[in-house]
C-alpha cells in the first residue's frame, strides 16, 4: 500500500506543531507545513473536533488556509479512523462520500447518549471459577501476541501492570487511538472504554485505578480486560477473514459483482485523490488511469464472454434461418421411414424365400446325399460283380469274335451312358430354371394370396362371418413346399365354396345398397317436405310478428293518447282546483251567494276525476289484452315449433 495513505482522524494540535507523544508525523508533510505561503490547502472537512483546539503556534505560515467543514465529534473517539491506513499527523478528515471506511468498531455511529441508569453487567465476575477462566484466557491472548506477562500478575495486579496491559489492549484493539503516557491513567481509562463503546462503562469508577487487586474492584476491572481480549479477537478474526466489507484493494479479485467491492475501489480513488489535491495538485490523472485500468481488467472477461456469445448468436442465428429456409426434416425422415418399412417388409419376405429354398436345399441334399449312399453300394455291387465276370473271362476260353463283340457292346453302353448323362445335365439345368420360375410364381401367388386377405379383411368377410354363413371359411392359404399339387392351395374350395359364397355376398350387398338409396330417397323427400313446412311455418311466424307489431303500435298509440288525456286531465283539475280555492275565497268574500256555484265546480272536478279513472282503466285493459295476445301467440308459436321438433326426431 502507497506510503502516502493517511488515517482519517488525527488530532489538530499537529498542525500547528505541537505533536503528540506516540503519534509519528509523516515525513513528507513538515515540508509543506514549512512553506512560507499563505496558500497552504488543509482537509476539506477541516480538523477533527476530538480535544479542545490548543493555542496556535507563532510559526511560519501563520494563515493556513482553514477547513470548509468542521467535524462534529466533539469527544475524542479514535476508533472512528480506519483500520487500514497508516498515522498521518495532518489531513485526516475523510470527504464528505457515502463511501468512507469507518472503523472496524462502529467508528461511523454517533457517541454513545449519556445515560443516568447503569448497565447491570450480566457475567458473574464474583465467580471464582469464571475468574480463573478470564485469567487464562487474557494470559494466553497476550503471551501469543508477544507480550510478556507473569503468571502471578494478575492474581496480585499491580496499577502500572494493569495501565500496561489495558494500554496494549486498546492498541490492538485500535492501534489510532491517541493513548498519552503522561497523562493521569484514571483520565484515560473512562474515555477510553467510552471510545470503544464498553457496555458496561457508566458502572466503572475511577477510585478503583489506585488498587485494582482490591476485592470490590477486582471482578469489574479483570471483567474489562477480558471484554478487551475478546473484542481483539474478535476484530483479528474479522480482519483475517478477508470479509468485502473490510474494503481492501488489494483484496478485490479481478472479477467482481459485490457492492463493497466497488466502495473499496472508489475509497482508494478518494485517498489517492486527496493526497493529490493535499499537495495542491487539482488533476488527479494517475488515479484516474488507475481506476480505469482496474475496471477495464474487470470488463476485460465479461467483454470476451460477451463477443464469444455474440458470436455464437450469430451462429445460431445463421443456422436457425438456414432451418427456416430449408424444407423440413421431418417429411424427408417420414418418407425414409416409409421407404425403411418397405424395404423391410420385402427383406422380410426375401428372407422368408430364402428360408424356403434353404430347407429345399437342404432336403436336396440330403436326398442327394443319400442317392450318394445308394449309388455307391451299387457301384461296389457293379465292381464286385465286374471282378466276378473277369474271373469268368479269364476262366472261360472265348474266342476272338465273342471278345470283339464284348467289346463292341461294351463302347456302345458307354456311348449310352454319356449320353445319358448329358440328357441328366441338361434335364437338371431345365429343373433349376423351372424351380426360378416356381419361385417367381410362388411368391406372386402369396403376394395375391395377402392382397386377398387384407381385402377379406377391409370388407370385414374375415372369419367368423355373419348368419348364415357362419360356417363357411373364405381364407387361403399357401403351401410351396407341399409334394402334391392339389395340396399346394390349403382352405376351401374356389369353385365350389369360395366363389359362390363371395357372389352370395355381392348380391346381398348390391341388394342392400338399392334399400338404402331407396331409403334415402324416401328420407330426402321427407326431408324436404318438412323443409318446406318449415318455410311456411316461418312465413306464418312473420306474419303473426307483424301483426304483433301492429298490436304494440296500436298499443303504444293508445298508451300515449291516454298520456295525454291524464295529462289534460292533470290540467283540468288544477285548473280546477285553482277556480275551486279561488271559489272559496271568493265565497268568503261574497258569503252564501257564490256556494251555489261552489258546488257547480264540484261537480265538474268530480267529473273529470271520474273521466280520468275509466281512461285509466280503459288503457290498463287494453294494455292487459294485448299482452295476453302476445303471451297466446309465443305459446302457439312454441307448441309448433315442439311439434315440428318432435316429428323430425322422429323421423
Amino acid at each position: 500500500m502507497d506510503s502516502r495513505r493517511r488515517s482519517t482522524m488525527q488530532p489538530p494540535s499537529d498542525l500547528h506543531g505541537s505533536i503528540r507523544s506516540g503519534i509519528p508525523v509523516p515525513a513528507q508533510f513538515p515540508a509543506s507545513v514549512k512553506k512560507q505561503n499563505s496558500t497552504l490547502r488543509m482537509s476539506l472537512a477541516g480538523p477533527a473536533l476530538r480535544a479542545p483546539y490548543p493555542p496556535p503556534s507563532s510559526g511560519p505560515g501563520s494563515n493556513p488556509r482553514q477547513s470548509m467543514l468542521r467535524s462534529q465529534n466533539v469527544n475524542p473517539n479514535p476508533l472512528l479512523q480506519s483500520t487500514t491506513k497508516p498515522n498521518y499527523a495532518v489531513g485526516r478528515t475523510p470527504l464528505n462520500n457515502s463511501t468512507r471506511r469507518g472503523s472496524t468498531w462502529g467508528g461511523g455511529a454517533p457517541p454513545l447518549p449519556p445515560t443516568s441508569q447503569t448497565l447491570k453487567d450480566p457475567r458473574p465476575l464474583r465467580e471464582r471459577t469464571f475468574q480463573t477462566q478470564m485469567k487464562q484466557d487474557i494470559s494466553t491472548y497476550l503471551k501469543g501476541n508477544g507480550y510478556e506477562i507473569a503468571q502471578t500478575t494478575l492474581n496480585n495486579i499491580q496499577g502500572k501492570d494493569y495501565r500496561a496491559i489495558f494500554d496494549f489492549l486498546v492498541s490492538t484493539l485500535d492501534p489510532c487511538h491517541p493513548l498519552n503516557q503522561n497523562a493521569r491513567f484514571e483520565d484515560e481509562f473512562v474515555p477510553a472504554l467510552k471510545a470503544l463503546r464498553y457496555p458496561f462503562v457508566n458502572a466503572m469508577d475511577n477510585k478503583w485505578l489506585a488498587a485494582p487487586a482490591s476485592m470490590h474492584s477486582w471482578p469489574a476491572l479483570l471483567g474489562v480486560l477480558h471484554w478487551l481480549v475478546e473484542a481483539c479477537k474478535a476484530r483479528a478474526l474479522y480482519e483475517n477473514s478477508e470479509d468485502p466489507t473490510l474494503q481492501k484493494s488489494s483484496d478485490v479479485p479481478e472479477e467482481f459483482d459485490d457492492p463493497w467491492d466497488h466502495q473499496a475501489l472508489a475509497f482508494d480513488y478518494y485517498e489517492q485523490a486527496y493526497v493529490l489535491w493535499l499537495d495542491m495538485v487539482d488533476d488527479f490523472v494517475e488515479p484516474n488511469e488507475n481506476l480505469e485500468d482496474r475496471y477495464a481488467r474487470k470488463n476485460e472477461r465479461a467483454q470476451m464472454d460477451l463477443d464469444e456469445k455474440t458470436s455464437q448468436l450469430e451462429q445460431s442465428t445463421n443456422e436457425l434461418n438456414k432451418l427456416k429456409s430449408t424444407a423440413p426434416p421431418l417429411a424427408k425422415l417420414q418418407k425414409d421411414n416409409d421407404l425403411g418399412k418397405v424395404d423391410s417388409a420385402k427383406f422380410q419376405e426375401i428372407l422368408h424365400r430364402y428360408d424356403s429354398r434353404k430347407k429345399k436345399l437342404l432336403d436336396q441334399i440330403a436326398f442327394e446325399k443319400a442317392e450318394i449312399v445308394t449309388r455307391g453300394g451299387q457301384l461296389e455291387q457293379l465292381q464286385a460283380e465286374q471282378l466276378k465276370l473277369a474271373e469268368i473271362v479269364k476262366t472261360q476260353n472265348l474266342s476272338p469274335e465273342e471278345v470283339i463283340k464284348m467289346n463292341t457292346d461294351h463302347e456302345t453302353l458307354s456311348h449310352n451312358l454319356r449320353d445319358l448323362k448329358q440328357k441328366i445335365a441338361e434335364t437338371h439345368r431345365n429343373v433349376m430354371t423351372l424351380e426360378v420360375n416356381v419361385t417367381k410364381r410362388a411368391g406372386e401367388a402369396e403376394e395375391a394370396i395377402d392382397a386377398y386377405t387384407n381385402l377379406l379383411t377391409s370388407l370385414e368377410l374375415f372369419p367368423p362371418l355373419a348368419p348364415p354363413l357362419q360356417d363357411v371359411d373364405l381364407t387361403l392359404g399357401l403351401n410351396t413346399a407341399s409334394s402334391n399339387p392339389q395340396n399346394i392351395l390349403s382352405g376351401a374350395d374356389i369353385r365350389r365354396v369360395i366363389k359362390p359364397t363371395l357372389s352370395a355376398i355381392a348380391e346381398s350387398k348390391r341388394s342392400e345398397r338399392a334399400s338404402v338409396e331407396s331409403e334415402r330417397i324416401k328420407f330426402d323427400n321427407e326431408l324436404d317436405q318438412l323443409t318446406l313446412e318449415c318455410e311456411n311455418i316461418d312465413e306464418e311466424i312473420g306474419e303473426v310478428e307483424k301483426k304483433v307489431v301492429g298490436l304494440n303500435d296500436q298499443a303504444d298509440d293508445l298508451r300515449d293518447v291516454a298520456q295525454q288525456e291524464a295529462l289534460v286531465a292533470g290540467a283540468e283539475t288544477g285548473r280546477l282546483e285553482r277556480d275551486l280555492a279561488h271559489a272559496k275565497t271568493a265565497a268568503l268574500a261574497n258569503g252564501m251567494g257564490v256556494k251555489s256555484r261552489f258546488q257547480a265546480l264540484q261537480f265538474d272536478y268530480q267529473e273529470q276525476v271520474e273521466k280520468v279513472s275509466r281512461l285509466k282503466e280503459a288503457t290498463v285493459r287494453a294494455i292487459i289484452k294485448n299482452t295476453h295476445d302476445i303471451a297466446m301467440f309465443k305459446a302457439e308459436v312454441s307448441r309448433h315449433l315442439t311439434d315440428l321438433r318432435d316429428f323430425a326426431e322422429g323421423e
